[in-house]
């Protein structure tokens, strides 16, 4: 598949950020200084206006130039910024994952969220990835919601979607095990009902290495297994992450990992992303 488009895409995403220079919230728990130069980086390449929300006292401890909003409650403070609109932008930073999305689905009265990974392999190719939540993409309709929401916000980054989605298998391995036989045929139907809908997708079974040379928005078979090709992917085989933003339209709002304690990237894309809906809302009205 021809990638010009998704490389023109962090291009793309980095001039959009640093024209915007939104004000971008992190969440903050046991701060390091390598957390916070990464954060004070995204300020320095003009990304984003940063403020670190944990304990200031702690924070003070390493030292830094960035706003910080004091807090023992990160989790449930991010939410607040967000939806008192504070803030433009937020990135979970190291707060706790569990905590943190559960209040902003409570603040945001939402029952389930849908993640897209951006990420990058080791050779620079660029591609987005769902599921990445352990507990998400675990049933057809599941999987066929996180599709058409992740092919409507890629479009709307300017690239064409192509997904490729994946089971736990080859055809040819089908009467081996049960659980196998299973991921193959939702895979296929799952890839044959989205290109009813008009997303261009393809099943590559378990061949991922085929999926990421034709497609830009790789479905893995359920929430684990995506996990693990994001954690795969960005720690140990090379590549890197900019983090995983929750495909809603009013509120922009990436989640990221404690682990690497790279989140330049990350606050880049929260700022290009409150730019778009920016935008878009001056389309709309």
């Amino acid at each position: 598949m021809e990638k010009n488009g998704m490389y023109a895409l962090l291009e793309a995403i980095e001039a959009r950020a640093r024209a915007n220079r939104a004000r971008v919230a992190m969440g903050i728990r046991d701060p390091n200084p390598k957390t916070l130069e990464s954060a004070w980086k995204a300020q320095e390449l003009g990304y984003a206006q940063v403020v670190l929300v944990g304990s200031k006292k702690e924070i003070d401890k390493i030292g830094t130039e960035l706003e910080v909003i004091d807090t023992g409650d990160p989790e449930k403070t991010l939410s607040e910024l967000l939806v008192s609109r504070e803030v433009d932008a937020v990135i979970r930073g190291t707060a706790k994952a569990s905590g943190t999305l559960s209040n902003l689905k409570e603040a945001l009265g939402m029952k389930r969220i849908c993640r897209l990974a951006l990420l990058l392999t080791a050779d620079g190719t660029p591609f987005f990835l769902a599921p990445v939540g352990i507990d998400e993409g675990n049933t057809i309709s599941d999987k066929l919601r996180m599709i058409t929401l992740g092919a409507e916000h890629i479009r709307r980054l300017g690239v064409e979607p192509a997904v490729g989605v994946l089971s736990g298998g080859r055809m040819g391995d089908i009467g081996r095990d049960r659980r196998v036989d299973r991921t193959l045929a939702d895979g296929e139907f799952v890839a044959g009902r989205a290109q009813e809908l008009g997303i261009k997708t393809k099943h590559y079974t378990i061949l991922i290495e085929d999926a990421i040379k034709e497609s830009n928005f790789i479905v893995a078979p359920d929430g684990i297994s995506g996990n693990l090709i994001f954690r795969t992917v960005a720690f140990l085989g090379g590549g890197d992450g900019l983090g995983a933003p929750v495909l809603m339209d009013d509120y922009v709002f990436v989640d990221t990992s404690r682990v690497g304690g790279h989140f330049t990237k990350a606050i880049m894309l929260a700022s290009a992303l409150s730019y778009l809906n920016k935008e878009r809302k001056k389309v709309i009205h």
